[in-house]
């Protein structure tokens, strides 16, 4: 039987639209299945902190587990690039640190793969300062004071990160570079095991990030000397910035989700729009400022452009650095 030429486009205007309509319906199912946010660090840390307190809202919110998978090493590029191979099906979503992820493009230079081009920004997070953190004996009570005990004891002080080329590695060059002082860079495999060494003395200083230091400093286990944001943080409003000493400086840390390119863009917004929902949670939004995080609301979008900009910013700051993976 010969249709109507108006019919014959109809329906083929229908067959054609049919894969389209069915991954929509799939995605408005979607989770059907317990979902894996990798963090490239270990547990304790900020980064974990920050994906276990989402993580959970989300699996109450979704009705399906949201399971952190910890897998540190190589400053966060073993959990990048296991989300970036898995099949882009929302399935396995990687908790983003930045500037972590943004330096690494930089720091190294055989990376298997592009971090702007191969993961798919969903939703940013929280953005919080760092804190110049020293132990109670240390002789420093204030920024003037630490430059001062620095210049005059060169390479004696051990500054620690939670590996070479991380945020807080960064932070500490950038302010050795602005100071002029001279300390030794001693990386470990996360914030935990460096915050433990700083409480005992084995290093001297270290620039972690308020979420996973906050409550050695409201015990009393750590002092904090300044947070390195342009302005004071919320969580901590009688701590001064390094830049009302040290003009100029500044380093922030985001932390926001991702998810392997290609993944449908209809799981990108409802998980967005869920990681929106949960971000503007009281309770949520509490927590994550008792940490000393203020959280970020936007747009896939509105993430993908931070992520261009912090990888532009600190990619200058390695290079003039000079700094290289360990």
């Amino acid at each position: 039987m010969k249709l109507p030429r108006r019919k014959f486009l109809h329906l083929a205007a229908g067959a054609a639209a049919l894969p389209a309509v069915a991954r929509t319906a799939w995605a408005q199912a979607y989770p059907a299945r317990p979902v894996r946010i990798v963090v490239g660090f270990p547990p304790g840390g900020g980064a974990d902190i920050v994906a276990r307190l989402i993580g959970q809202w989300l699996s109450e919110r979704l009705g399906q587990s949201f399971i952190i998978e910890n897998r540190p090493g190589a400053a966060s590029n073993i959990a990048a690039e296991a989300v970036i191979r898995s099949p882009p099906d929302g399935y396995t979503i990687l908790l983003v640190t930045l500037p972590a992820n943004a330096i690494n493009a930089t720091l190294y230079d055989k990376l298997k793969f592009n971090f702007i081009r191969d993961i798919a920004p969903v939703a940013a997070l929280t953005r919080d300062p760092n804190v110049m953190l020293v132990n109670p004996s240390f002789p420093a009570k204030t920024v003037p004071e630490f430059i001062a005990y620095a210049k005059a004891n060169p390479g004696k002080i051990n500054m620690a990160s939670s590996g070479a080329g991380a945020a807080q590695h960064v932070a500490g060059e950038l302010f050795m570079a602005m100071t002029g002082v001279q300390m030794n860079h001693v990386p470990y495999r996360g914030a935990a095991p460096a915050l433990t060494d700083l409480i005992s003395g084995q290093v001297q200083v270290f620039f972690d990030v308020t979420t996973s230091s906050i409550e050695h400093i409201k015990a009393g286990r750590l002092r904090a000397l300044a947070v390195t944001s342009a302005t004071r943080s919320e969580a901590l409003p009688d701590i001064p910035t390094v830049g009302d000493f040290v003009p100029g400086y500044e380093a922030s840390n985001f932390r926001g989700v991702g998810a392997p390119r290609n993944t449908h863009p209809a799981i990108v917004d409802k998980l967005n729009n869920e990681i929106n929902a949960a971000l503007v949670d009281p309770k949520i939004r509490t927590r994550l400022s008792d940490l000393g995080a203020t959280v970020l609301v936007g747009s896939p979008a509105d993430f993908g452009k931070l992520i261009v900009g912090e990888t532009e910013k600190w990619g200058q700051v390695v290079r003039a650095a000079n700094i290289k993976p360990e």
